[in-house]
């Protein structure tokens, strides 16, 4: 099968999870012995970087993609632009081009470079917006405008993926009718069942700065927490245009000592930490699936994530087995869940790591490749 994956950002040169995803969809695919192109910005020095079985490409120069916080709309832009022209020149090379809705633009690209060349466009949908979270994002005019575009992709011929049941609904609402499939296996470890280990007093958040993901209240909600559980810690991993504010927070509450920021560590560091913890919390108000929950029950480590209309996470935690679901995101809200996760001690942990092995199959990313490859081949 002769594969094109069509995105932006290229893991590790940026971080997220769309990145982990066409990062290990590649690597899998080539090991599995199918030809694979991976299209994207140049987001390096020099030359392209070697992935073993994977022609990497860079269709357009290298741009800050975020401006505090959001997308900025150019680099995507000139991105579709670079990818139109490569599939029109080299489209009949692919049988499959592969790529995400977000940010619109490199869909649209590849759909109106299809003609002539017949390849299949598969499509990932980690989220999809309603026309009032678009607006709140992006005002009204502006809101409106991108909320009829992701309406127009909705609608272009495609097979789509969703990541959680709550994105796939919206999906359908928007006018897609074409073949759609739920992928809930996104995971890449290897399946085998956590080893009970004592948890430390400890509280863990891994991710993007970013207002979405109300790391400041995660702050203000251990320090309350604190009150409670003197011998407490929190780390806080990743980085984003909030972490400057992270960092005043946990000096204004007096928390050096008690709460670290490093910023970005190697992900071993970070795999360690969930072992480690009491929990990990994922205070964001909009994930479209919340990969940190799966990783933390691969080590027995209970979540804590929160009730939101935009949260496809609350959909990989049953409240009591696995972790705890917070009402809000609000400080008072987290800080309550994580003194649940406390009170209910080891019984939890063994629960969490019990859950895990129930669903470890339908977790693992090869889960999702079955069902991806079934898609590049369908008929």
């Amino acid at each position: 099968m002769r594969v094109c994956l069509l995105y932006d950002c290229l893991y590790p040169y940026t971080v997220g999870g769309a990145e982990h995803w066409y990062r290990d969809l590649a690597e899998r695919l080539a090991a599995d012995g199918h030809e694979v192109t991976y299209v994207t910005l140049r987001q390096w020095p020099g030359r392209p970087p070697e992935i073993p079985g994977v022609h990497v490409i860079a269709v357009a120069p290298r741009m800050e993609l975020y401006v505090e916080g959001r997308r900025r709309i150019g680099p995507p832009l000139r991105f579709a632009l670079g990818a139109w022209r490569h599939l029109r020149s080299h489209g009949d090379r692919y049988d499959a081009v592969h790529t995400g809705a977000g940010p619109f633009f490199p869909l649209l690209a590849a759909a109106l470079a299809r003609r002539g060349h017949g390849y299949r466009l598969v499509v990932d949908w980690f989220e999809v917006w309603t026309r009032r979270y678009w607006e709140e994002y992006l005002g009204a005019a502006k809101g409106t405008i991108a909320w009829l575009v992701q309406r127009l992709c909705a609608r272009v011929p495609h097979e789509a993926f969703c990541f959680s049941r709550l994105h796939a609904r919206r999906l359908v609402a928007e006018g897609f009718r074409g073949r759609l499939v739920v992928l809930e296996g996104l995971y890449r470890g290897d399946g085998e069942l956590p080893v009970s280990r004592p948890a430390e007093p400890l509280v863990v958040f891994a991710g993007r700065h970013i207002p979405e993901k109300r790391v400041p209240e995660l702050v203000e909600a251990f320090a309350r927490a604190r009150e409670s559980l003197p011998d407490l810690r929190l780390e806080i991993y990743g980085d984003g245009p909030q972490r400057p504010e992270v960092l005043r927070l946990i000096e204004q509450r007096g928390l050096d000592g008690a709460a670290i920021a490093p910023g970005f560590v190697e992900a071993e560091r970070v795999s360690e930490a969930f072992a480690r913890a009491l929990c990990v919390v994922l205070p964001s108000t909009r994930e479209g699936y919340g990969l940190v929950v799966v990783e933390a029950a691969a080590r027995g480590t209970p979540a804590v994530v929160v009730r939101s209309p935009d949260n496809a996470a609350t959909e990989l935690v049953d409240d009591g087995e696995n972790g705890v679901v917070a009402e809000s995101p609000e400080a008072g809200a987290l800080a309550e869940a994580i003194l649940r996760v406390h009170e209910a001690g080891e019984p939890l942990r063994a629960s969490t790591a019990a859950w895990y092995g129930r669903n470890a199959e339908r977790l693992a990313l090869d889960s999702s490749l079955a069902e991806v490859l079934r898609a590049y081949g369908a008929d």
